[in-house]
C-alpha cells in the first residue's frame, strides 16, 4: 500500500484527554523516501503522578526543560499532515492530540488507523490483542516499552510483518474498513454502524460484565449511538465511558415515548454507573393540605402511604423530605406566608415567627391575619405545583408504530402488541408510582392519541382484563394537568 504514514505514539500524565497532558511524543514516519523518527519529550505543565513515573520511567526532572506542546506543535502538525495517523488504541493518542492543538486554537484532523482493531481482524484466533502482546506473539524487538518512539517503532514492526503474510488486496480491504470506522472503541465490533437501527429505542453499554455502564435513549439509535465514540475526545466522561465499553445492545421501540418510558425504567432497575441523573431510588413524597380549625397545614405524605396519580390533593412530588421542605420554604418567602402556620418553624402560641420579624411574613402567626386568608394563599401559592391526577376513569394505552404502550394511574405496564398482552400487564400488579415516569406521561398525555382499556367482567362481575381496544369517546377525557 503506497501511503504515506505516520506511527505515534504518546506518554501522558493520566488516562483523561480533557484533564492530562503530554508528556512524550514518538512518531516513526514511513514514505516513498523511507524511513525516519521524530521524537520529543514534553513539558506537560503539570506533575507526573509516581506511578506514571514509575512506568515511564519519564520524571518531572526529565521534562522541567523540555519544550512545551506549543513550542513543537507547528513542527508536529506538518510531519503528520496527508499522513494515514496509525496508534495502538488509536482513540487515545488521537484524542490527546485533538485536545492539545485545540488548546492552542489550531485544527488537527486525520485518517485514524488502531492497530488493536486491525490485529484483531487479522488474528481473530487470538483474544489478546495489546501490545505486549503482540511483541510476545510476533517476537518484535523493543527498546523500553511505555516509551513513545520505541512503542511506535513495534507499530512499524507490525506492519511490515503483516504486509509479508497478507495480500496488498486484502491489507488494503481492512484497512479501509477500519478507517471507515475509526471513531469506534478498539473493543467494539467494527460492524456495529450497520447493524444499529435508525428508529428510535433504547441502548446500553456494558464493559467487562453482564452490568451496563451506561444506557441511554434516542429517536435514531445509530446516530445517537455512533455521536457517542466520535465525541469523546472532548469529553472526560464520553473518553471514561469508551476505555471502559466492551459491547453495545438495544431494544427498539415504536416511538420516543416508549423509548423515554423504557430509558427510566432500565436505568432504575439496573443502576448504570454512569448515569447519574435517573437512577435514584428513593421514595417519593408530596405536601397534603389537612385542615386545622380555620386554616389548612402541610403535611408531608409518602408515595407508599398513598395512591399517588389518584389523590386531588397532592402538591410537589419530592425524592426527600429536606427537598419538600426547601421547596415549601421558598414559597413561602415568594408568598409572604408564614412559617409557624406551615409547621416550619415552632413557635410558642401568639409568639411571632421570624419571617413577621424581618416582615415578609403577614402576621397569620400573630392573628394579624386571618388563618382562612392564610390558607387560601397557601392554596394559591401551591397550586404552582399541585400533582396532576390521572384523568382517565381507567389504564389507557398511547399507541406508536406497532407498540402499544399500556399505561395506569401514571404507571408505564408494558408494551402491548395485542389484547392478550395488555390483559396480561394490567394482571401482573401496578409498579411503584416514579416521578421520572409521570413526567415523561403528563407532557405526552396532553398531545397524543390516547386509547381508553375497557376492562372486561367474568361472571362473578370480577375485572379479568381489557376488552377491545377502543378509540376515546366524542367527550373525550380531560387533559393531563403537567
Amino acid at each position: 500500500m503506497l501511503r504515506a504514514l505516520a506511527f505515534v505514539d504518546l506518554e501522558t500524565t493520566g488516562a483523561s484527554a480533557v484533564k492530562d497532558r503530554i508528556t512524550e511524543i514518538g512518531v516513526v514516519l514511513v514514505d516513498a523516501d523511507g524511513v525516519r523518527e521524530w521524537s520529543r519529550l514534553i513539558n506537560p505543565q503539570a506533575r507526573i503522578p509516581g506511578f506514571i513515573e514509575q512506568l515511564t520511567g519519564i520524571s518531572n526532572e526529565m521534562v522541567s526543560d523540555a519544550p512545551l506542546f506549543a513550542e513543537v506543535a507547528d513542527e508536529l502538525r506538518e510531519l503528520l499532515r496527508n499522513r494515514l495517523f496509525i496508534a495502538h488504541n488509536a482513540r487515545f493518542d488521537y484524542g490527546f492530540l485533538k485536545n492539545e492543538f485545540q488548546r492552542l486554537g489550531m485544527n488537527f484532523q486525520a485518517n485514524v488507523l488502531c492497530t488493536v482493531k486491525l490485529s484483531r481482524r487479522l488474528f481473530p484466533e487470538f483474544h489478546q490483542h495489546n501490545l505486549d502482546s503482540l511483541i510476545a506473539r510476533h517476537q518484535f524487538s523493543v527498546g523500553r516499552r511505555h516509551r513513545a518512539l520505541a512503542d511506535a517503532q513495534v507499530l512499524h514492526q507490525f506492519w511490515a510483518m503483516i504486509g509479508g503474510r497478507f495480500s496488498a488486496e486484502h491489507l488494503e480491504q481492512q484497512v479501509n474498513r477500519l478507517i471507515s470506522r475509526s471513531s469506534l472503541p478498539p473493543h467494539i465490533d467494527a460492524d456495529l454502524p450497520y447493524t444499529l437501527p435508525e428508529g428510535p429505542g433504547v441502548y446500553m453499554f456494558y464493559g467487562e460484565n453482564d452490568l451496563p455502564l451506561y444506557i441511554g435513549k434516542s429517536v435514531n439509535l445509530r446516530q445517537r449511538v455512533l455521536a457517542h465514540f466520535a465525541a469523546d475526545y472532548r469529553s472526560n466522561k464520553e473518553m471514561n465511558l469508551s476505555l471502559q465499553v466492551r459491547r453495545v445492545t438495544w431494544r427498539e421501540c415504536g416511538g420516543e415515548i416508549g423509548a423515554l418510558l423504557l430509558e427510566a425504567r432500565l436505568i432504575k432497575e439496573l443502576s448504570p454507573v454512569f448515569n447519574q441523573r435517573l437512577r435514584r431510588k428513593n421514595a417519593l413524597c408530596a405536601w397534603r393540605l389537612q385542615a386545622n380549625g380555620e386554616g389548612l397545614s402541610p403535611v408531608l405524605q409518602w408515595a407508599g402511604e398513598l395512591g399517588f396519580g389518584g389523590q386531588s390533593q397532592l402538591y410537589g412530588l419530592y425524592h426527600s423530605a429536606r427537598e419538600a421542605q426547601k421547596s415549601l420554604r421558598a414559597l413561602a418567602e415568594e408568598h409572604a406566608l408564614c412559617l409557624a402556620a406551615l409547621g416550619l418553624e415552632h413557635t410558642s402560641p401568639g409568639r411571632p415567627c421570624f419571617a413577621y420579624q424581618l416582615k415578609s411574613c403577614r402576621g397569620a402567626c400573630v392573628g394579624a391575619e386571618a388563618a382562612s386568608v392564610h390558607a387560601e394563599r397557601l392554596l394559591a401559592a401551591l397550586s404552582e405545583v399541585k400533582l396532576a391526577v390521572w384523568p382517565y376513569p381507567g389504564p389507557v394505552a398511547i399507541r406508536e408504530g406497532d407498540d402499544w404502550l399500556v399505561l395506569d394511574n401514571w404507571c408505564f405496564m408494558g408494551v402491548a402488541h395485542s389484547e392478550l398482552e395488555a390483559e396480561a400487564l394490567l394482571r401482573s400488579g401496578q409498579p411503584g408510582f416514579d416521578r421520572d415516569t409521570f413526567r415523561t406521561l403528563a407532557k405526552a398525555l396532553s398531545k397524543a392519541k390516547v386509547t381508553p382499556l375497557i376492562r372486561r367482567e367474568s361472571m362473578s362481575g370480577e375485572s379479568v382484563g381489557p376488552g377491545a381496544w377502543v378509540e376515546p369517546s366524542a367527550a373525550n377525557f380531560p387533559a393531563a394537568e403537567v
